[in-house]
């Protein structure tokens, strides 16, 4: 039986998305560097609208077109921002439900990279563990990814439904913490427990551990304390429209002085995805 998606007609057209999009970009920091590590490339409206309003544009007939418009316009813009220049990565999103076939689905991602003079090597792919998808077809999207010299994440990691389970057969070149895990870390034993032995397994097993979602100082000394030292989220800079942010360092980390942390995000929602 074969699970992976089937691609509508528009998909073997190359069609692309009808909706005018653009990206936001957070990014992953290195607390002991001080420097950003990556700028994730978050999906927005031409206009800047919401992440939602997009999404409700998406379904099973544009979902393929969604995806790799989300790509193309990813490099392009990070190329117009020089991120590549800065010596950072770009991380991108991905639905492994749209690809129908890696080789067929990377196309546009390549001739984008091509286009716009972005080197492939700087590129990670994120997916999302909260979908559920296939295994073999994951897999195989994923082996294909790293083949073609693209790094490769789990995002949400502890929130859905692949998990350890997929790193028996395939080790990721960075694996994302749920927010989840995070939120509130230091007022909860149970979490400090979970978080260490996650940490300790996913360095065992030689994969590059991100803490996202920290919003908080009492959050980002947990995480210093498990030994993460990548990390994302709103204590250092919100996602930022058509620009590349630039950090704020928290107070425990520089030694300095006047460092107010930023307040938690008041819708509570979890951060928008890209693709």
């Amino acid at each position: 039986m074969n699970d992976s998606p089937t691609p509508c007609a528009g998909c073997r057209n190359g069609e692309m998305f009808q909706h005018p999009i653009s990206m936001a970009f957070q990014p992953i920091v290195s607390v002991s560097q001080q420097r950003v590590h990556a700028h994730e490339a978050l999906v927005r409206g031409a206009d800047g609208a919401g992440a939602a309003s997009v999404f409700a544009q998406v379904d099973e007939t544009t979902r393929y077109a969604f995806d790799q418009t989300c790509r193309a316009t990813a490099i392009g813009l990070a190329q117009r921002l020089e991120l590549a220049q800065s010596g950072a990565l770009l991380s991108i999103n991905f639905l492994p439900n749209a690809v129908y076939d890696p080789r067929a689905c990377i196309r546009v991602t390549l001739k984008a990279a091509e286009e716009a003079g972005f080197p492939v090597d700087r590129i990670m792919f994120e997916f999302t563990e909260s979908e559920r998808v296939n295994p073999a077809h994951l897999l195989g999207i994923l082996q294909h990814y790293r083949a073609l010299g693209f790094l490769t994440a789990i995002d949400d990691f502890g929130a859905g439904y692949a998990g350890t389970g997929l790193l028996v057969d395939f080790v990721p070149d960075v694996v994302k913490l749920d927010m989840h895990l995070i939120r509130n870390a230091d007022q909860c034993d149970h979490r400090r427990i979970v978080l260490r032995h996650t940490v300790a397994m996913l360095q065992d097993l030689g994969v590059t551990v991100v803490g996202e979602g920290v919003e908080t100082l009492g959050e980002y000394e947990v995480l210093r304390e498990v030994g993460v030292d990548l990390m994302q989220g709103y204590l250092f800079a919100a996602p930022l429209f058509e620009a590349l942010a630039d950090p704020v360092w928290p107070q425990a980390l520089t030694g300095g002085t006047g460092w107010e942390a930023p307040r938690r995000r008041s819708d509570g929602a979890k951060r928008p995805q890209a693709s």
